[in-house]
């Protein structure tokens, strides 16, 4: 009972829930609307395929459920999930070194874009509002 107590108030100690986002790290404006490809196709494969690459390339500093370790932003908080597809691929794409955020680019297109549907799904709905 102990261990899990103990490891239950060490992954919430890992879990950076205060997150905010660098308000320097804008996207361009015409990669604000760049539409997801695979958003009117949102299967159930296409999202699972969306969390295997996450918990591959992304959960190492995210964490498994998205709420970010250290320094990683809390891919579940608003200022996270307000961001529109376009925005999220962009940044996933590019990075943001002076976080610690490497750039996703060698990465299919595709995939990128199902990464963008899962982050979406680990904030509880299907897209920004």
């Amino acid at each position: 009972m102990f261990a899990a107590a103990l490891a239950l108030a060490l992954a919430a100690w890992g879990q950076n829930r205060n997150y905010h986002q660098d308000m320097r790290w804008q996207a361009p404006p015409n990669a604000v609307a760049r539409p997801n490809p695979l958003a009117g196709n949102a299967s159930a494969s296409i999202v699972a395929g969306g969390k295997k690459l996450f918990r591959r390339s992304c959960a190492e500093c995210h964490g498994a459920d998205g709420t970010g370790i250290n320094r990683a932003a809390n891919l579940q908080s608003v200022d996270v999930q307000v961001q529109t597809d376009g925005i999220l691929f962009w940044k996933i794409t590019n990075g943001n070194l002076d976080r610690g955020m490497p750039a996703f680019s060698g990465l299919p297109e595709l995939e990128r874009w199902q990464l963008v549907l899962y982050l979406h799904k680990l904030g509880g709905s299907s897209g920004p509002p």
